[in-house]
């Protein structure tokens, strides 16, 4: 009985103890946990302090140099951005990006200028920058939250077109450029005449450059790719306001490639061979020296372009179209030379007596079907080998005899069936072989002489009435009388589509004579005078840009420059050679031409000499007369109020002109009319005054 009470005591005993050295270990194991997870927890809490320490520090830095980059100002914010179809460089951004930045005065430090930064969302990564740029900005009317960007911004940063449109946003300051080296992407942007004003043409729409970025340049519906490479202070610079250096040098393209808007070049007599698919242009183009321009004015030289198809290919047709610069590439619509022969093509630039001018030229083979193999040369023929040529044939003519003529003879008859005169003694024999074998053709105005076994072969266009062979018929009609759509919407055939697409088409190219570059001509022009000057819509607006005068350093609109330096600046220096001397002009009149002489006074006049001397002015309009020694401010006053229409009392102007002293110097200060010598306020009244009068 005591053995087993014993033995259930140290049982227990037993268990007991194993139950506290179990909970022991759970205890131990628990605090250990615990402290594990205290350390945990520390390292967690002092990495979090570190990193928003970090991201302080950054932000600090990141603000200073916000505020170092936009020289005091501050805005950095991130947008998404969406295209719109515009040209240059300059976005659009939200009104609530105005208010911070005029809050901060930016609007009083000039242009704004922002660097714009592709950024990538990762949650893994945060925001990551790709692509960096620089712009301008145009206005501020975009969507709160949303950038507008134009194209060739939205190329420079999204080149593969699949990052996130989230951009970086940063206002900063920029130096003015003074140094830019570009390379096009391609060949054919040199063969532009006068590039570099086409190129300052371009700029004139972007505010900044980065290196790294691709300028495109339009011109004549194609566009050039620009890569900018160098740029000087910095790589980051702003063109407005300001000369900056270009330098363009050439691309790096493999030989024997072609793409969109490059010329070949072609040696005068050496042979080229090219393949041209259905519908496309190959482009060429060569040059014409001074010798040989006047070669071809003297009559002792021509221009001969040839275009052979390969041996054997009839399957395929080319046309030719030649132009003259600034025309880089002739199409079926605009050209000045053109043949559309089947088989061989030669065109002669000098036909007609026509004289060739030293410059440059382009030469288009158009692929009219199927697939062409072809020759293309351009050949310098002397005219006196042409000349020994026809006099050797035509001596051969007459050593055979030849009977027929066009002219009567003294001993001669014509013939009834081809109506060329025959010699008397061999007229009957004509007539009968003539009437066997040949044939007129009787259509209205032709009167050609076929054989029997020709006359199926010989036809007329029955729109035209040109005569043609039978295999060149359909070739005719579709070149020149299937309709042709203008993009201006105009439908007409070719022949009128040329004169249209050449003189008519507000589309048409004409390259503008105020900033040298290739645009579109428009409608005519909304002033009246710039009509009457023969000026586009956009040379109208082009020439409203004002530049210094050489002479007087007065900004003087382009268009008005030419009359003012005639207007101002040649009668200031007849005025300088001897102010004194009698001033004569002339004004129209209707029985004849009236002289007027108004002598200038001299300081040295005496006061009886003044009075002796009486100016007298007649209104060129109305002829009513103003005399006295301020008649030329009268007359003015007079054509202000009764005839320009300016809304200018003239008691007031009376009563100003007869109070104001008479001195060669106020007298300069007028502008005196060309044409007839009278005076006026200005070089806009001036032009009125040429409408009008004269």
């Amino acid at each position: 009985m005591d053995f087993e009470l014993r033995a259930a005591k140290e049982k227990l005993e037993r268990e007991q103890k194993e139950r506290k050295e179990k909970a022991r270990i759970k205890i131990e194991r628990e605090r250990k946990a615990r402290e594990e997870a205290r350390r945990q927890q520390e390292a967690l809490d002092a990495e979090r302090q570190a990193r928003r320490i970090e991201a302080i520090q950054s932000a600090l830095a990141q603000e200073e140099e916000d505020l170092v980059a936009g020289n005091g100002i501050r805005f950095n914010t991130t947008l998404h951005a969406i295209r719109y179809q515009g040209y240059g460089d300059k976005i659009k951004l939200p009104p609530s990006s105005f208010d911070k930045l005029s809050t901060q005065g930016a609007l009083d430090k000039g242009p704004m200028f922002f660097e714009l930064s592709t950024v990538d969302q990762n949650e893994m990564e945060g925001f990551t920058e790709q692509k960096t740029t620089h712009t301008g900005v145009l206005e501020f009317t975009a969507t709160d939250s949303f950038a507008e960007i134009p194209p060739q911004v939205w190329q420079n940063l999204f080149p593969d077109n699949n990052h996130s449109p989230l951009i970086r946003v940063r206002y900063v300051r920029l130096p003015k450029g003074t140094y830019a080296k570009l390379q096009p992407e391609v060949l054919g942007f040199s063969d532009i005449p006068n590039h570099r004003a086409v190129l300052e043409t371009t700029l004139r729409q972007h505010a900044t450059l980065s290196e790294g970025d691709i300028l495109i340049v339009h011109h004549g519906g194609i566009d050039y790719r620009l890569r900018v490479l160098e740029l000087k202070p910095s790589s980051s610079v702003s063109v407005l306001e300001t000369d900056i250096e270009v330098d363009i040098i050439e691309p790096s393209v493999v030989a024997g490639t072609m793409s969109q808007g490059m010329l070949i070049p072609l040696v005068l007599g050496k042979l080229e061979m090219g393949i041209v698919e259905e519908g496309n242009y190959n482009y060429y183009k060569f040059s014409i020296d001074n010798n040989i321009a006047n070669a071809t004015a003297n009559r002792e030289m021509n221009i001969l372009v040839k275009l052979v198809l390969a041996n054997g290919d009839t399957l395929g047709d080319a046309d030719l179209y030649i132009s003259r610069h600034p025309l880089l590439f002739p199409t079926q619509h605009q050209y000045q030379w053109s043949s559309h022969d089947v088989g061989t093509k030669i065109v002669s630039l000098t036909e007609g007596g026509l004289s060739l001018a030293a410059d440059t030229y382009s030469v288009g083979v158009f692929g009219f079907k199927g697939t062409s193999k072809y020759k293309i040369i351009i050949e310098c023929q002397s005219v006196q080998l042409e000349t020994m040529g026809q006099k050797l044939g035509k001596a051969s003519v007459i050593a055979g005899k030849s009977a027929a003529s066009s002219q009567p003879g003294a001993d001669s008859e014509q013939c009834q069936n081809c109506k060329q005169f025959i010699p008397t003694r061999t007229i009957a024999l004509h007539e009968a072989y003539c009437r066997r074998h040949n044939v007129v053709c009787q259509h209205k105005g032709c009167g050609v002489i076929l054989r029997k076994d020709e006359v199926g072969k010989h036809v007329h266009c029955l729109k035209c009435g040109r005569p043609f062979q039978q295999e060149e018929m359909e070739k005719h009609m579709k070149v020149f009388h299937e309709p042709l759509h203008c993009r201006c919407g105009e439908v007409l055939e070719k022949e009128e589509m040329v004169i249209h697409q050449s003189s008519v088409c507000p589309l048409r190219m004409i390259s503008c004579r105020f900033c040298g570059d290739m645009v579109q001509a428009g409608n005519a022009a909304d002033d009246a005078r710039d009509r009457m000057r023969g000026f586009s819509q956009h040379e109208s607006l082009c020439g409203c840009r004002t530049a210094p005068c050489d002479t007087c350093g007065r900004a003087i609109m382009l268009k008005e420059m030419d009359l003012h330096r005639v207007a101002v600046h040649e009668k200031q220096a007849s005025e300088n050679e001897d102010f004194t001397a009698s001033k004569s002009y002339t004004v129209p009149y209707t029985e004849g031409v009236a002289q007027h002489s108004a002598p200038l006074k001299s300081p040295q006049t005496s006061q009886f000499a003044q009075d002796e001397t009486v100016e007298s002015s007649e209104c060129p309009i109305c002829y009513q007369k103003f005399s006295g020694s301020n008649s030329d401010r009268q007359l003015n006053a007079h054509l202000d109020k009764d005839h320009f229409s300016t809304n200018m009392d003239d008691d007031s102007v009376s009563a100003q002109s007869s109070s104001m002293p008479e001195e060669p110097s106020l007298r300069s200060m007028l502008v005196s009319c060309p044409i007839c010598g009278m005076n006026v306020h200005s070089e806009r009244d001036l032009s009125q005054h040429i409408d009008m009068v004269h």
